[in-house]
């Protein structure tokens, strides 16, 4: 499913349904750019971006982050770079990311520290290497790192492959052929909370020009299974109760962290978030599951931070 095709069943949705029902998305634009990295001094970068050369001031208060926090003189010409704008202007830079990368699914074959991981039946497989360093704190939240696993992650992109360098959030010492039997969920009629994660739909790459890299979008996991999941879908059922939705849908999000909204289309299938149902730490909540995968882009302008990994957020249910 392309973003036009996404874009054009909304519209067919609104017109059928109203525009409460399918309003129109929120562009990430406003507050994020993303692009390759032309030149940084010690006070502005040049980014090459779908619209062109953007400038980028620092302010004292700016910060820097590839793999961990750093000086910006880590950041090298022909990075991937996201800038999350300052409220106060669209041409001051108040965070910097440097080829943030995301594995997520299960992990299908292991060597050593090295991982394959199945992210789900519509995305290829990727591979992760885990770092000596990083080894001992991706343990403490993912005790067994074997085939049939789930694997979170964040790091960076070098070569081609994902440097998982922090564990997003804590998985299950059981392979997900043995999840338990989830019992009935108490469906709300108005509104879902959960976890928000995010997605990098282009892995890294041609964000100068691949569209796709700054778009709205959200990979959901409750799809119908006999068209928008496809014959192949391999998603569970979800621990938080999810509405059935189709690709071309419209997500009203709020923030329960900032307390930002957005309307997000859903561009893609999420099945493989469904085998998850941990709880986000970022802000306070109970509640556990993931409600959908945010692009890149989309969780930024929400006021998210990549190297978290998630925050909590209620979805609105018509």
């Amino acid at each position: 499913m392309t973003a036009v095709d996404a874009h054009a069943r909304r519209r067919l949705a609104a017109a059928l349904l109203g525009d409460r029902a399918a309003p129109a998305p929120h562009d990430p634009a406003e507050r994020v750019a993303r692009g390759v990295l032309l030149d940084i001094s010690p006070h502005m970068l040049s980014l090459a971006t779908p619209r062109g050369e953007e400038r980028f001031v620092f302010a004292r208060s700016t910060t820097f982050w590839r793999g961990r926090e750093v000086d910006f003189s880590r950041l090298r010409h022909g990075q991937d770079i996201i800038v999350r704008r300052d409220p106060s202007s669209r041409w001051v830079a108040e965070r910097v990311w440097s080829d943030p990368a995301r594995v997520t699914g299960v992990i299908t074959a292991r060597d050593g520290d090295v991982l394959e991981i199945d992210p789900g039946h519509d995305r290829e497989r990727r591979t992760a290497v885990i770092p000596y360093r990083s080894s001992g704190r991706m343990r403490v939240r993912h005790s067994v790192l074997e085939p049939g696993y789930l694997f979170d992650a964040i790091g960076v992109w070098e070569d081609g492959v994902v440097q998982a360098l922090l564990p997003a959030t804590s998985q299950p010492t059981y392979p997900v052929a043995e999840t338990p039997q989830r019992p009935p969920v108490r469906r709300r009629p108005t509104s879902v909370s959960g976890m928000v994660t995010w997605y990098d739909p282009v892995l890294g790459r041609d964000t100068h020009a691949d569209p796709r890299a700054t778009a709205p979008g959200a990979a959901y996991s409750a799809l119908d299974r006999a068209s928008d999941c496809g014959p192949e879908c391999d998603r569970a059922a979800s621990c938080a109760p999810l509405p059935l939705l189709s690709i071309g849908a419209t997500l009203r999000l709020r923030s329960d962290c900032t307390g930002d909204s957005a309307a997000v289309p859903v561009t893609s299938c999420g099945s493989a978030v469904s085998h998850f149902c941990d709880r986000c730490v970022t802000c306070a909540t109970e509640e556990r599951g993931r409600i959908a995968q945010l692009t890149l882009a989309g969780f930024v302008a929400l006021g998210g931070r990549l190297e978290d990994g998630c925050f909590n957020a209620t979805l609105a249910v018509d």
